[in-house]
């Protein structure tokens, strides 16, 4: 990695995108510290600390600390990246969308400037949610109109300045703009993290005990790292072989290449679709201020909070871990069966020519490699849950309370691994170029 990078810094464009892309970062952590006009942050955060709801704090882990401190950018990317998902979604069931995609860099462009306008109006939906609970709760400076119109106004404009800057990341630095922004903002999280787990487990210990406990924690965090990279990295490659083919009096043509299908097809999207889908009710109850009770619904919301789940002392709640785990394996086959189109490879190889050794072109060689899908995603999601379960289990039986967990490891391990492949691939084609101009 750091042999990447300096290199990278020898070469003039990619040193100035590298610099745009940090000046960019920088900009991000200001504005994640300036609090939105209208909010009073004092009131606010007492009543943030008074929550046991991680949602929440799952939530402040992925805006960098910008909800807990309600600044401009408390709503950070999160509209952007929910827009992202329905419209990956959308463009599956609406015919009109999906051939919009495949109408190449028009189109694309099309999708993007609908995703835009999808993310204002679910920022601007967000705002308006957050402001009336605000609203209610007192957390405003003062209850007129004009205040209420700031607060909507300010959150939503930070949302939009966030998708710009990650957009223009993207076209003007390294790497994908809004995964580097969410990964900026989790890695901001880490150091107050460590030294929560410092005060809890190192600090006022005796020197063996701290030692023991010091190094019991690095090596958990580094065997998860290195999972997560085995677990990026991993992919089953299907052989190809295309024909020969006549042309003149000379054969062409007969390449043996494969399929490369990654174990892990959807990333971490399966973890924070099942996240979502769990923590959304308990956010939602928060704000109204219900769920504290000792009723039916009170005692279902504990069990879908992870701040529950794997304690000894309530042990009924880690019912909802297990529904956790259900929804992550769920949602691997879902995400992959809406990106990945075995049928529409299968014919695109047939025109082609190609064909997987053994098995016949067109239907065979799309049930095969459904076949081969559903055994490595399943692996996959495998994976998956024992990285989301390592950080729960840790939380709930030895009370670690951080903010970073599996999900975190996940964005940022595979973040950075396709940013140091992106910088890879400038160097590699600045390097041709210049060959081809001596």
């Amino acid at each position: 990695m750091f042999e990447t990078l300096r290199n990278a810094f020898k070469v003039k464009d990619i040193r100035n995108r590298i610099l745009f892309t940090f000046f960019m970062l920088v900009v991000i952590r200001i504005g994640s510290e300036l609090p939105a006009p209208g909010v009073n942050g004092d009131v606010f955060k007492e009543w943030f600390t008074s929550q046991a709801a991680d949602g929440l704090g799952f939530f402040n882990a992925i805006t960098g600390g910008s909800f807990l401190n309600m600044s401009i950018f408390a709503l950070n990317i999160t509209p952007y990246i929910t827009s992202s998902i329905i419209m990956q979604l959308l463009t599956i069931a609406i015919p009109k969308l999906e051939e919009m995609q495949r109408d190449g860099e028009e189109g694309r462009k099309k999708i993007v400037s609908i995703t835009r306008y999808l993310t204002i109006a679910l920022g601007l939906i967000q705002s308006i949610a957050m402001t009336i609970g605000f609203y209610r709760g007192g957390y405003l400076t003062s209850n007129s109109p004009l205040t209420v119109i700031m607060v909507v106004t300010g959150l939503t404009a930070g949302s939009a300045v966030l998708m710009w800057i990650g957009e223009r990341i993207t076209e003007k630095g390294v790497g994908n703009g809004i995964s580097i922004v969410l990964t900026i903002n989790i890695i901001s999280r880490i150091p107050q993290d460590l030294g929560t787990l410092w005060t809890q487990f190192i600090a006022n210990k005796s020197i063996p005990k701290g030692i023991v406990a010091a190094l019991i924690i690095i090596a958990i965090i580094v065997a998860m790292v290195v999972f997560v990279v085995v677990l990026q990295d991993a992919e089953r490659r299907i052989p190809v072989q295309y024909s020969k083919k006549l042309q003149g009096r000379k054969q062409v043509g007969g390449q043996q290449t494969y399929i490369p299908l990654k174990v892990n097809t959807g990333g971490v999207i399966p973890v924070i679709f099942a996240q979502s889908l769990m923590q959304t009710p308990v956010i939602i109850a928060s704000f109204l201020g219900k769920g504290n009770g000792t009723g039916v619904g009170s005692q279902i919301l504990k069990g879908l909070s992870q701040s529950n789940w794997c304690n000894p002392e309530q042990p009924i709640y880690t019912i909802g871990l297990a529904v956790y785990l259900v929804l992550i394996i769920a949602f691997a086959y879902f995400y992959t069966q809406i990106t990945f189109n075995p049928l529409e490879i299968a014919n695109n190889m047939k025109r082609a020519g190609g064909f997987i050794p053994g098995i016949r072109p067109g239907k065979p060689t799309s049930d095969y490699l459904n076949q081969i899908l559903n055994y490595i995603v399943f692996i996959g999601a495998i994976g998956l849950s024992i990285v989301a379960v390592i950080p729960i289990f840790f939380n709930g039986v030895f009370k670690a309370d951080v903010s970073f967990g599996g999900t975190s490891i996940i964005i940022i391990v595979g973040v950075i691994i396709e940013t140091l492949k992106q910088i890879e691939s400038q160097m590699r084609v600045r390097y041709y170029k210049g060959f081809l101009n001596d």
